[in-house]
């Protein structure tokens, strides 16, 4: 199992969400988060937003779907064809365990 971790615009979460639902991938957990990237914040004449608000989707799948849901999150968090700065990371780690409080049953 991986983790996937995508860091996007907060106004493209929600396409994001339903590109995933509509491929088959309907659990996640979407974060409220605040960071910057290189671009180092936001200068807007003299003031500067240190943190910008992102928010951060985070889905549990088999390491051999990795690249198709990478490619969805990729198709839908994308400003514009060509993208832009501030569009967002994503983060893929191992998963060694998972399990379901409920029941106790590991998962997947």
């Amino acid at each position: 199992m991986i983790m996937i971790r995508a860091i996007v615009r907060p106004e493209k979460s929600g396409e994001i969400m339903h590109s995933l639902l509509e491929a088959g991938y309907p659990a996640l957990t979407k974060i409220e988060v605040a960071g910057r990237g290189k671009q180092r914040g936001l200068r807007l004449g003299d003031v500067v937003y240190d943190e910008i608000p992102k928010e951060m989707l985070m889905i549990v799948i088999p390491e051999h779907e990795k690249d198709f849901v990478v490619r969805a999150i990729l198709d839908s968090a994308r400003t514009g064809e060509k993208g832009a700065y501030g569009d967002g990371k994503i983060f893929i780690n191992t998963v060694d365990d998972a399990y379901t409080i409920s029941t106790g049953k590991k998962a997947l």
